[in-house]
């Protein structure tokens, strides 16, 4: 006989998201000080965003000023345009850190 207690739904991949699209998005990325970082970083942000202003742009040096923390915003258009963005950030070989 069959069991009459329903399965547990399985999560539905339409679930609406939590962001409301168009919207400004921030990113932080973090890796270490060096010469080009922040405009490889900039870089990736205009393939994802093509009106990026890197005047918006925010570094923080670590305490030890070893690292650098860049924020970054984006109009984010997508949760796909999000995802391959932070993917494109991810496997960057300066990053070390995406939040």
């Amino acid at each position: 006989m069959p069991d009459p207690t329903p399965s547990p739904a399985a999560p539905d991949s339409s679930a609406e998201s939590l962001i409301k699209y168009p919207s400004r998005f921030p990113i932080k990325v973090m890796g270490a000080k060096a010469d080009g970082f922040v405009e490889a970083i900039t870089s990736i942000a205009r393939q994802f965003d093509p009106q990026f202003d890197a005047a918006t742009v925010e570094l923080r040096d670590s305490k030890a000023g070893n690292y650098l923390g860049i924020t970054i915003t984006i109009n984010a258009t997508s949760r796909e345009q999000l995802d391959e963005l932070y993917r494109t950030l991810s496997t960057h070989p300066m990053v070390k850190i995406v939040l």
